[in-house]
């Protein structure tokens, strides 16, 4: 059984390198013969060509479609030769028994055909501070693509991931949904890696809202039932989620992350509602 290992990347050569280096065959318990690594460039210049082709011969390069991190995920999976898609992100830092325990895992549950691994942050305290951000999946039913595995031909089956997805947001939890029609997910809380935690600036928390809400509709659109009375549920759920978050933002006294959430509130969750009610979903 051959891993083919996925890393969409863009403009950050310092974190993919960090992220290649845990992965390099002399650090995994894993024999390189039982795993490939490619990495898909959608950085406007493929800065990760040199890096990838001088320092690490042993990955396979490739040019993505600068459409966004879905539309990259897809295009590392078609130059694939594995029976099992293993994605990460590029900043995250994989396990020395990684491999190994992915390969575990699936030998173990023969009639399972997608997995999710544990995101661990790299700095638990940082992530109390204000506007601080990290993708943690340690009891799984998460299946952010920081850390998934897919079986090839499930994947192909399905499409793989939505490319009208532009941004980083939605398109791991639609194909999340996809695969849950056809197999059971398995979360591996030994398939482990370190995700780093960042602190997002006020300004970008706040301009950002208008192409996440957009993005959420898209995902919205293909998952709710028509129905008024669907619109009516999805917006209380969705100003009781940002009300509920304000609340423990307050209270925590992260101010600035509570004054994104009353954007939310005021500006974001509108805008939702607007987009669904126009469509008559």
């Amino acid at each position: 059984m051959l891993l083919s290992v996925i890393i969409p990347t863009c403009n950050r050569n310092d974190l993919l390198k960090k992220c290649l280096d845990a992965l390099h065959p002399s650090i995994q318990n894993f024999a390189i013969d039982n795993y490939e690594i490619i990495v898909s460039d959608d950085s406007k210049e493929n800065i990760a060509k040199e890096l990838v082709e001088t320092d690490y011969n042993w990955v396979k390069w490739i040019s993505g479609p600068k459409k966004g991190p879905a539309a990259n995920r897809n295009n590392g999976a078609r130059y694939a030769n594995g029976d099992w898609l293993v994605f990460l992100d590029d900043d995250v830092l994989p396990s020395t028994d990684f491999l190994a325990n992915y390969h575990k895992g699936i030998n173990s549950n023969h009639n399972v055909k997608a997995f999710e691994g544990a995101i661990i942050p790299d700095d638990w305290d940082l992530l109390k501070k204000d506007l601080a951000e990290c993708p943690i999946n340690t009891n799984g039913n998460c299946f952010w693509t920081a850390n998934v595995a897919i079986n090839k031909e499930l994947f192909f089956l399905i499409e793989g991931f939505d490319d009208s997805f532009h941004i980083a947001a939605q398109e791991d939890q639609d194909i999340f949904l996809r695969l849950k029609e056809h197999t059971k997910i398995v979360f591996l809380n030994y398939a482990i890696v370190v995700h780093p935690v960042r602190t997002v600036s006020f300004f970008k928390s706040i301009t950002s809202i208008y192409k996440k809400s957009r993005n959420y509709i898209k995902f919205t659109k293909k998952h709710i039932k028509k129905g008024r009375g669907n619109l009516l549920n999805f917006s209380i759920s969705q100003w009781e989620f940002h009300t509920i978050h304000m609340l423990k933002n307050i209270r925590s006294f992260k101010i600035k992350s509570a004054i994104v959430n009353i954007c939310w509130i005021f500006f974001g969750v509108p805008l939702n509602i607007y987009l669904l009610a126009k469509n008559e979903i």
